[in-house]
């Protein structure tokens, strides 16, 4: 029986995370690291190994990090949880006993209950190297290829898939446009004109009812009658939390995931869990988030390896922070949209500011950049925010949910002191993010 102070189950975001964490906080404990996987893909990269990084090798957490942490690694899959004796058992029949215990056993892709979707090339968007190298193979002897699901993993595949290959790419969405979950329609409306210009064929409003062929998939047929042609069909329509042996070890489960208070401890005391596996809370309602991010699986990971023997931090919930590039376009969300705050009853007020992102207008690197902030009337904290932009979209995002967390207001946003380059920012005149709160306090 191998012994450690501290397990951690899982190898990606959340686990390989949480056993860092766990080390900077606890310099002098064992930490083992136990995964079924021999190589870990980069989760959020695995689009992009179908265009941009070229294959799977090309999008791989390195091992390294875990020597330089004095991380000891043991691949097999943990079978079975015991926690009245602190014992996890290895598929083989290899046992550790632990003192504190994290789980981050993530999540398997959702496979919709449709006739003929287990035919031969039908790929779930797994976090697999061998899967991912299979469809990869595939695709170069593949003429139509239809993604099932037009949300984020949906569309980067459409995008990545579509370069460099003379294939016919069709989106197939269930609700009217792709990306709606996420979005409001103004910014769902412009990615969809995006991915039509880089010839991406989209069907929004429709189901797919069953997948045709023999053996191998030949088609697809449609809610509204249609029939699409496809020798390959890719499934990105959302996530399952694997909680099996969690559940079967008498954890407490609910429809999210894992269990856990604000400290990420499950109803065992001497048990963390973080990531896709784990049932969150929204940050603004503290209702159920369905939010499956690699960057919310870090931020979770970090609460719970730094609390394994004190309490030192606490989650206060999920943001939800998104951003998305189709060529040049690049969106933002975080937080609530206007919509959804709407809908969990917030009285809200907007502001919306666009500008070039660099200044003057005609410096290298310019694009047009729109920021939209929502604020809830009853306090005047900042509740959401959209940006449609350039490649500075993804900070901007993140500084938008920086301002979420500390619940600024919009004379606080709209007063703050912020750095400008030329060449890298907005003027300070037409600086997008203070401009659109100035326009939510116009707007009142």
């Amino acid at each position: 029986m191998k012994e450690s102070d501290i397990v951690v189950i899982g190898g990606s975001a959340a686990g390989l995370t949480a056993a860092i964490t766990a080390r900077r906080h606890n310099p002098d404990k064992s930490i083992l690291l136990v995964r079924k996987e021999e190589r870990v893909l980069i989760p959020c990269g695995i689009p992009y190994i179908f265009g941009t990084v070229g294959k799977p090798e090309n999008n791989l957490i390195p091992d390294a990090v875990l020597e330089k942490n004095s991380i000891e690694l043991l691949v097999g899959e943990a079978k079975e949880l015991k926690p009245d004796e602190k014992i996890v058992t290895i598929a083989g029949g290899e046992t550790v006993k632990y003192e504190k215990l994290i789980l981050a056993t993530g999540s398997n892709p959702m496979v919709p209950p449709i006739p003929g979707i287990d035919k031969k090339n039908v790929f779930p968007a797994e976090k697999s190297v061998g899967n991912m190298q299979s469809l990869l193979d595939t695709l170069e002897n593949t003429k139509d290829l239809v993604i099932l699901g037009g949300g984020f993993i949906g569309v980067e595949f459409a995008d990545e898939c579509k370069k460099n290959r003379d294939i016919n790419v069709t989106i197939v969405e269930m609700l009217p446009h792709c990306l709606l979950l996420a979005f409001e329609e103004e910014l769902c409306v412009e990615a969809e004109k995006a991915l039509i210009d880089r010839g991406i064929n989209l069907v929004t409003g429709v189901k797919l009812e069953e997948v045709v062929g023999d053996e191998r998939v030949r088609g697809v047929k449609l809610s509204d009658g249609r029939e699409l042609k496809a020798d390959v069909i890719i499934v990105g329509i959302g996530v399952r939390p694997n909680v099996g042996a969690a559940e079967a070890a008498g954890l407490k489960v609910d429809r999210g995931g894992i269990v856990v208070d604000t400290n990420m401890r499950t109803s065992d005391s001497n048990i963390f869990s973080c990531g896709d596996c784990t049932s969150k809370k929204s940050f603004f309602t503290g209702q159920p988030s369905g939010l499956n991010l690699a960057s919310v699986a870090a931020m979770e990971a970090r609460i719970a390896g730094a609390n394994l023997f004190s309490t030192r931090r606490e989650n206060r919930g999920t943001v939800g922070v998104f951003a998305t590039a189709i060529g040049d376009l690049v969106l933002g969300v975080a937080g609530m949209t206007e919509k959804a705050a709407k809908d969990s009853g917030f009285d809200v007020t907007t502001g919306v500011a666009e500008a070039t992102n660099r200044h003057p207008g005609g410096m290298p690197g310019m694009a047009m950049m729109k920021v939209k902030l929502v604020f809830n009337k009853k306090n005047g904290e900042l509740i959401g925010g959209q940006v449609r932009g350039g490649p500075s979209t993804g900070e901007l995002m993140n500084t938008i949910s920086a301002c979420i967390q500390k619940k600024m207001t919009a004379d606080d946003i709209a007063t703050f002191q912020l750095g400008t380059h030329p060449a890298v920012t907005a003027s300070p005149i037409a600086y997008q993010l203070v401009n659109a709160a100035e326009m939510a306090i116009k707007n009142e």
